[in-house]
């Protein structure tokens, strides 16, 4: 078990840098989240990369935006440049809840307090910044600045709003997860006396002009037409959406207000041993020790779980994570992951139970294009919808194998998947009957030896129209899969539960698809007690969708429940097994005109 020093961490404040005998500071980063120093944390990640570069990098944790600033102030001005990210979420996401209340916790404060971040952090801390030293440039990154970086629609605001460079001031933006471009970032600046560069990949900036657009580049409606005509927002978004999973992307220009936006072409995924790098480096896994005797709730989901892959191909209508991550999987090697465990197993609290070993999907592990000739030219936000594309290695064997050796390790009791998994993928069957019996052999092995008991999956819904909006799969094949998983727990001797995630009031979802995912899942058993609202957040489809009026990819019209009746009237039909619910679904069916699903679902009446 390791013993660690203060100065294991990134320093925090004027003493932890005098501490290391440091006269200046290359880069300091604001965050607001806590600063735990572990791989998940993307403050902790930026840091780490930038002193395997060599750097003097500190970190300010969730800095007081309401006093004299001191907290802005104490480490004095960078030699290169000032990092900011809100966290590890979006803050309006962790702030407030689908109905736009406040939350009354914080998973990423100490203690889970709810004030120790602003609204919209990103722009918040840069303007300070900006303001108290106007000569140093200030990058701003993460989910947040990743997802505003052109024009977007916030919901708390209920408006349309500009990119968040102009709002913000920020010199740079760096979109989707930061490793490749802050490197190349700091070695450009060095290089160049300070300079900022504007060709950097998977950044953007703003020119102070109305810039021409060269033919290669993807010019997109401006800012000022999309605010007044939603139809061309709508359109916009596909065209975002498709370059951020493209091999080779265009550079997209947007004007706003006599200026232009401009959003350079993301990098390609990072390499194995890129992401090795970016995992080995030396953490520490613990909340910096000026939380001692407090607790980060966020920081306890995730002590115990092991990140195998980054990358989604899902391209689920609601999800940012190809928006920020990209389509294509990295992932991984098994030695870099078995040195992750062999640290979690030195944790002085470790009792032997990994609580994931998964990723933004618990099975894409290694799955990638046959050719990669015909990746480098596909612009289709999914790879599984409306079916699994014919040249995706949909092969769970390496993921089979990983599983054994990490299982196999000293310490090691069990190792749980908490990520959610992907039935279709297990479902699917391609030409090459090893990976069909891979996939069989997968599905038996986590159902019985990765399941803590209750095993989550994501049907969202019943209705063939709504999953279609949404990108995901039939909900036969959910029904596929629950057969499959009773059938291997009675086998096994098991009695484990199938927990379903749905979601209400999204695009395209009507009262009547809600009464009829009711009674489906009456059918099969299960009694939905917690609902998850359709909350928009920024560039997704199912936001653009629900903001326009129409689905960005055929500019047709799309019904959303938008006000608080219709919203409930749509959740209601979750609860339908409550006492008090009763009557008001009675009385909505019988005005919808769908009596016949009364009796299915409360009996034959008297």
């Amino acid at each position: 078990m390791s013993t660690y020093r203060l100065t294991d961490w990134l320093p925090t404040t004027k003493k932890e840098v005098e501490l290391r005998s440091w006269e200046e500071l290359d880069v300091i980063l604001f965050s607001g989240d806590a600063y735990v120093d572990h791989p998940s944390f993307g403050a902790a990640v930026i840091g780490r990369i930038l002193e395997a570069e060599g750097l003097r990098v500190a970190l300010v944790p969730q800095p007081n935006w309401r006093d004299d600033l001191r907290d802005f102030k104490k480490l004095g001005r960078p030699r290169l440049f000032f990092g900011v990210s809100a966290g590890c979420m979006d803050s309006m996401v962790n702030k407030y809840t689908a109905n736009k209340r406040l939350r009354s916790d914080d998973a990423y404060t100490p203690d889970a307090r709810p004030d120790m971040r602003p609204e919209y952090p990103t722009i918040v801390y840069t303007r300070i910044l900006k303001e108290l030293f106007p000569d140093v440039p200030v990058v701003v990154g993460g989910i947040e600045a990743s997802m505003r970086r052109l024009t977007h629609y916030d919901y708390w605001q209920d408006r349309l709003r500009p990119s968040i460079l102009t709002e913000s001031g920020a010199d740079l933006l760096i979109y989707g997860m930061g490793e490749k471009p802050i490197v190349e970032l700091v070695r450009r600046m060095e290089s160049s006396g300070g300079i900022l560069p504007h060709d950097l990949p998977q950044t953007a900036y703003i020119e102070p002009a109305l810039l021409q657009p060269l033919p290669e580049d993807l010019m997109l409606y401006s800012h000022e037409e999309c605010l007044k005509e939603k139809k061309k927002q709508a359109a916009n978004f596909r065209h975002i959406e498709e370059e951020s999973n493209k091999y080779a992307a265009a550079r997209i220009l947007q004007a706003v207000g006599g200026q232009t936006v401009v959003v350079n072409p993301p990098y390609p995924p990072l390499t194995e041993a890129e992401l090795d790098h970016s995992f080995d480096l030396p953490y520490t896994r613990l909340p910096h020790p000026k939380y001692k005797g407090k607790r980060i709730p966020a920081y306890d989901m995730i002590k115990f779980s092991v990140n195998i892959h980054r990358g989604c191909f899902g391209g689920c209508a609601f999800c940012p994570i190809s928006a920020h991550q990209g389509k294509f999987i990295g992932s991984r090697s098994t030695e870099s992951i078995l040195r992750e465990v062999k640290a979690i197993t030195e944790l002085p609290d470790f009792k032997g139970y990994l609580s994931d070993l998964g990723g933004p999907s618990a099975n894409m592990y290694r799955m990638k294009g046959k050719d990669t000739q015909l990746c480098r030219r596909c612009k289709r936000p999914s790879c599984i919808h409306p079916k699994v594309c014919p040249n995706l290695l949909t092969d769970h064997r390496p993921l089979l194998q990983l599983y054994r050796e990490v299982d196999a390790l000293p310490g090691i009791k069990k190792s749980f998947i908490g990520s959610g998994v992907r039935y279709d993928l297990l479902l699917h069957r391609s030409q090459d009957e090893a990976e069909n019996l891979a996939a069989q052999e997968n599905t038996r092995q986590l159902i019985t030896r990765h399941v803590s008991g209750r095993l989550k999956v994501a049907p969202e819904h019943t209705s063939a129209r709504v999953l279609s909006v949404m990108r995901k799969p039939p909900f036969e094949q959910f029904e596929a899969f629950k057969r499959i998983f009773d059938r291997i727990n009675q086998e096994a001797g098991l009695r484990q539960q199938l927990i379903p995630y749905f979601i209400s009031s999204h695009p395209g979802c009507h009262e009547e698809d809600m009464a009829e995912l009711a009674v489906l899942t009456k059918r099969l058993d299960f009694h939905l007690e917690q609902v998850q609202d359709f909350t928009p957040t920024p560039m997704t489809v199912a936001t653009e969708a629900w903001y326009t009026g129409f689905h960005p990819y055929t500019l047709e019209p799309v019904f959303s429940a938008k006000t608080p009746r219709e919203k409930l009237l749509l959740r209601m039909f979750f609860c339908w097994s409550k006492p008090e619910a009763r009557r008001s679904s009675v009385n909505e069916l019988r005005r919808m005109g769908r009596a016949d699903l009364i009796d299915k679902l409360y009996g034959k009446r008297k």
